[in-house]
């Protein structure tokens, strides 16, 4: 299948000034709307620590490519910087809803759903409970990040108030989300479903025992893609 990507810039706040984005389109120019295109396009964050090009964003990138969905990897204004420190939530906040603007610019007609690793999922999250973003089908959780020390839900809170779908693709052995506590989180939340990640942790690595064959990036895309497309 031939890849389509595009260098792009947008700016995530007046005072942090522009970012860079990655769009990588299936099908190519030379198949516009063939049956090897995009049936939709995910705006995808990274996780706090990395970036647009870490391995884990290509590889899903890639395994969602060849699920057929689009996607917009994009940075935050401290991870276009590098050099270590986050970004203060409301810089984080804008740069995801400025990213969604971007794709949907970008989407041709295409429906145009958010999510991220980590920490980018719930910045969406976090955004669409202060305020919908129009136009947003739901958002992809890979790997909530439930909880940073002592297991708890407050970080789940917010969840009440966003009115879009979501899925969490959570990692059987994720250290920042205990199963026993995301599953009554999800369960209660209306428009919310729950896939489980056969021996994955928070970064989607598996074990041997495994109790499938199916690679673990191409099991997120193509559960991510069937929500997506359902």
């Amino acid at each position: 299948m031939a890849i389509e990507t595009k260098d792009l810039k947008f700016t995530a706040t007046e005072e942090k000034g522009e970012v860079s984005a990655i769009l990588a389109k299936p099908g190519g120019p030379d198949r516009p709307g063939g049956p090897d295109g995009a049936k939709a396009l995910l705006v995808l964050g990274h996780g706090s620590g990395t970036n647009i090009h870490h391995r884990l964003m290509q590889e899903l990138s890639d395994a969602l490519n060849g699920a057929g969905i689009a996607t917009l990897r994009f940075n935050y204004p401290y991870s276009e910087k590098g050099g270590g420190g986050m970004d203060g939530e409301k810089v984080r906040l804008a740069t995801v809803r400025a990213a969604v603007e971007t794709a949907k610019k970008e989407a041709d007609g295409l429906p145009v759903f958010a999510g991220g690793h980590s920490m980018s999922g719930r910045m969406f999250s976090m955004a669409c409970a202060n305020a919908p973003i129009e136009g947003l089908r739901g958002i992809v959780f890979f790997a909530f990040p439930l909880h940073a020390g002592k297991p708890n839900t407050d970080r789940a809170e917010h969840l009440k108030a966003v009115e879009v779908p979501m899925l969490f693709l959570s990692g059987q052995r994720d250290s920042m989300a205990d199963l026993d506590l995301l599953k009554p989180v999800v369960d209660d939340l209306a428009n919310a479903r729950l896939h489980v990640v056969d021996t994955a942790d928070h970064g989607f690595k598996v074990l041997k025992r495994r109790n499938t064959d199916e690679p673990v990036m191409e099991e997120l895309a193509r559960v991510a893609t069937e929500w997506m497309l359902k």
